[in-house]
C-alpha cells in the first residue's frame, strides 16, 4: 500500500525533500501521483486533511463570500442542494462552493456524475468575452479516452436519441468504486488499495507559505503546519497546486515574501475569472405526465468491458443556436422531486433531532413501511457479508433493468424516496468575468493566512442561457409527441433577475491558462508563468467552464501533467521494484518517510 503517515509522526522542524511534492489530496494530486507510481521521483502528496474528516480541519475551509450568492432562497436552495454532501457543510461556513479537507477531497461530497467537454468549450466565440483555451480540443482528447478509464467510466456513449436545430442529446455518466460496487468512486479509499514504493503520503499537512528562489525564477520550498501542532519545512525540484479552485489562488496570494501581490501575480490575474456552473430550476412535470418523459430521458444501461454503465439523459443547446442567439453552452436534465411526506427524510429528521412537526413525520414514517423496507434491504446488500459475485450480479442486473432505480439508490444512499412528480433543471456555462474572483479576506485560519474571499458573480448572459434551453426544451418537447413542461414563474415572466440560481459547486478559473502572462496564471502546460518548476492542476486553470462537471476534464488535464514531467524531467518507469532512495526505514512509519524524503535531493 502507498505509505500513509500523519505530521504528528515527524519532529516539529522536519525539513523534508521530495523531487515531486502535490499539494492536496483530491481527484487532481492523487492523479497525478497515480501516473507517476514507480518513476524515478520521490513524490510526497500533503493532504491537509486526515482520513476522515474532523471538526478542526472542516474548519480549514471556512471562507468569506460576498457577490450573487447572498439572497435568502439562493441561501435556503444551497441549503437544500449541498446540505447532504458532508455533515460538516454549512451556509454559513462555506457560502461558496463544496470544499472538502479529507484524503479524496471534494469525491465524498459528488454523485460521480461525469461528462466531456465539447469541441466548441475550446473555441474562442465573439459571443463569449475571454473564451478560448491555449490548447486545441483535439490534442485533449487522448488524455480524456485515459481519464475516462480511470474514473471508471465506459468508452461507449448511447446513441443519441434527440438531435434537432435546437437541441440535441448529451449524456452524463456515473464514476462506479472499484471497490464498493454500491457506491460512487470515492479517490481516498480506492488511493489507499494501491501500491507505490515512491509515493508518500503525508495527513494534517496545510500548506502555510510557498518559498521561491531569491531571484523568484523557480519554486523553492513549502511551510507546512498541522493542527496537531507541529510545523515542517518540504523542498522540492517541482511542485504542483492541487488543492482546488478557491485554495490555489488562495496560496499564491497568501504568499507574499518575495512578490507583494502574491506569486504569479504581476499583472493582476490571479483569482480573476472566477466560474461555477449556474443552475437552476426552470420548471417541473405534473405527476401524470412524469412517466412519459421518464421513458424517453432517464437513466440508460450500457454494457462495456463486461459490465453495466449508467448514463443520464439529457438535452443541450445546438452549437449553431448558441452562436445566432449569443448564448453560453446550456443541458437540461430531468430530476424526481421527493414528496414532503418522505418517509426517509422524516427519519433524518427524527433522528437528528431537527423534526418541527414530529407527529407529522411520524406518521410519513409509517405510511412509508414499503420504502423504508427497501432502505434496509438495500443496506443488507450493501454489508460486507454479502458474497462479492452475488452483489455485482444484483447490480448489474439492476442496471440492465432499471437504471433509473440504481441511480436513485447511488444518489440516497440506498434510502428509496416517495416522489410526486418531475422537475426539469438547467445548468450552464459561467460567462469568463474577471471580476468574479477570489481574493484574500481580512481574517485568517487558525495558521494565520488569511481566509478566502469569494465575490462569485452572475451576467445576463448566465440568466438568459438558463431561460432560454428551458423554452426551448417547453417547444421541442410537444414537437415531439410529449408533454411539456410547466416553466418557472421567472421564465414566463421575463423576471430574469428574480430566478433563484446557486452555485453547482464546480469552482474553475481563478488560475487560468493563457499564452500570455497579462491574461492568464499558468501557461498551456499549466507552469506558473516565469516560475520555474511551480504547476497548478485541477479546474482552476480552465479557461472556460463548458457546462459539464468538470471532474472528467480535471483528470484529463492532471494525467497530460504528469505525462509533461515524465517527458522533460526523465521520470521513466522503473517498474514494480521500490527504489533504493525511498525504502522505508524499518524502524517505524514515520521513520520511514524521513528516511525516504529527508536526504537532499539529487542534483539539487
Amino acid at each position: 500500500m502507498v505509505e500513509i503517515i500523519q505530521l504528528s509522526d515527524l519532529e516539529n522542524g522536519t525539513e523534508l525533500n521530495a523531487d515531486v511534492v502535490i499539494v492536496g489530496g483530491g481527484p487532481a494530486g492523487l492523479t497525478i501521483a497515480k501516473e507517476l507510481f514507480n518513476t524515478r521521483a520521490r513524490v510526497l502528496i500533503l493532504e491537509s486533511g486526515l482520513i476522515d474528516e474532523t471538526p478542526e480541519h472542516a474548519a480549514l475551509c471556512e471562507l468569506e463570500g460576498v457577490g450573487d450568492l447572498r439572497s435568502e432562497p439562493q441561501r435556503r436552495k444551497r441549503a437544500e442542494f449541498h446540505g447532504e454532501s458532508l455533515a460538516s457543510w454549512t451556509d454559513a461556513s462555506q457560502p461558496y462552493g463544496v470544499r472538502c479537507r479529507l484524503l479524496g477531497g471534494a469525491t465524498h461530497a459528488w454523485a460521480g456524475k461525469s461528462a466531456p467537454f465539447d469541441p466548441a468549450d475550446f473555441a474562442a466565440r465573439p459571443w463569449v468575452a475571454h473564451s478560448g483555451w491555449p490548447v486545441a480540443y483535439e490534442a485533449v482528447q487522448p488524455y480524456v479516452r485515459r481519464a475516462e478509464a480511470a474514473l471508471n467510466l465506459s468508452l461507449t456513449a448511447p446513441k443519441p436519441l434527440v438531435e434537432t436545430e435546437t437541441l440535441n442529446s448529451f449524456y452524463w455518466q456515473f464514476a462506479r468504486s472499484r471497490i464498493d460496487k454500491l457506491d460512487v468512486m470515492r479517490f481516498g479509499p480506492e488511493f489507499r488499495t494501491y501500491r507505490a514504493d515512491n509515493v508518500r503520503v503525508l495527513l494534517d499537512a496545510t500548506v502555510t507559505d510557498i518559498r521561491l528562489s531569491d531571484d523568484g525564477a523557480r519554486f523553492d520550498s513549502l511551510s507546512i503546519a498541522g493542527v496537531c501542532g507541529v510545523k515542517a519545512r518540504v523542498r522540492a525540484r517541482t511542485a504542483i497546486l492541487a488543492a482546488g479552485g478557491v485554495e490555489n489562488p488562495r496560496l499564491l496570494l497568501a504568499s507574499r515574501d518575495q512578490h507583494a501581490n502574491g506569486i504569479g501575480n504581476g499583472h493582476d490575474q490571479v483569482g480573476r475569472y472566477l466560474m461555477d456552473h449556474p443552475g437552476a430550476r426552470v420548471g417541473w412535470f405534473k405527476g401524470e405526465d412524469s412517466a412519459a418523459i421518464l421513458r424517453r430521458f432517464g437513466f440508460q444501461g450500457v454494457r462495456y468491458d463486461g459490465r453495466m454503465h449508467m448514463f443520464m439523459h439529457g438535452l443541450a443547446v445546438n452549437p449553431k443556436v448558441q452562436e445566432r442567439e449569443g448564448l453560453l453552452n446550456t443541458a437540461l436534465y430531468f430530476m424526481p422531486q421527493r414528496a414532503p411526506d418522505d418517509p426517509w427524510d422524516a427519519i433524518k429528521r427524527m433522528i437528528k433531532r431537527k423534526s418541527e412537526h414530529p407527529l407529522q413525520d411520524l406518521k410519513s414514517i409509517v405510511a412509508g413501511g414499503k420504502l423504508v423496507a427497501a432502505g434496509v434491504g438495500m443496506k443488507a446488500l450493501a454489508h460486507p457479508r454479502t458474497p462479492e459475485v452475488l452483489r455485482n450480479l444484483i447490480v448489474d442486473a439492476a442496471i440492465r433493468f432499471d437504471p433509473n432505480f440504481v441511480v436513485e439508490e447511488f444518489q440516497t444512499g440506498g434510502l428509496p424516496h416517495k416522489v410526486t412528480g418531475l422537475a426539469v433543471d438547467a445548468i450552464t456555462e459561467n460567462a469568463p468575468n474577471p471580476d468574479s474572483r477570489v481574493r484574500l479576506a481580512s481574517s485568517a485560519d487558525r495558521f494565520g493566512v488569511p481566509k478566502a474571499l469569494v465575490d462569485w458573480r452572475l451576467s445576463a448572459q448566465d440568466r438568459q442561457s438558463l431561460a432560454r434551453v428551458a423554452q426551448l426544451g417547453a417547444d421541442l418537447l410537444p414537437r415531439m409527441g410529449l408533454p411539456a413542461p410547466v416553466l418557472e414563474p421567472w421564465i414566463v415572466q421575463g423576471e430574469l433577475d428574480t430566478a433563484v440560481i446557486i452555485d453547482m459547486a464546480h469552482t474553475s478559473g481563478t488560475t487560468r491558462m493563457s499564452h500570455d502572462p497579462q491574461t492568464g496564471v499558468v501557461d498551456p502546460d499549466c507552469q506558473v508563468h516565469g516560475v520555474s518548476g511551480l504547476y497548478v492542476a485541477g479546474s482552476s486553470v480552465f479557461p472556460t467552464s463548458g457546462h459539464a462537471n468538470p471532474t472528467l476534464m480535471i483528470l484529463a488535464l492532471a494525467i497530460r501533467l504528469a505525462d509533461h514531467l515524465k517527458a522533460t524531467q526523465g521520470l521513466a518507469q522503473t517498474g514494480s521494484a521500490a527504489l533504493d532512495a525511498v525504502e522505508a526505514d524499518a524502524v517505524g512509519v514515520g521513520a520511514g518517510l524521513a528516511a525516504a524524503f529527508e536526504a537532499p535531493l539529487a542534483g539539487a
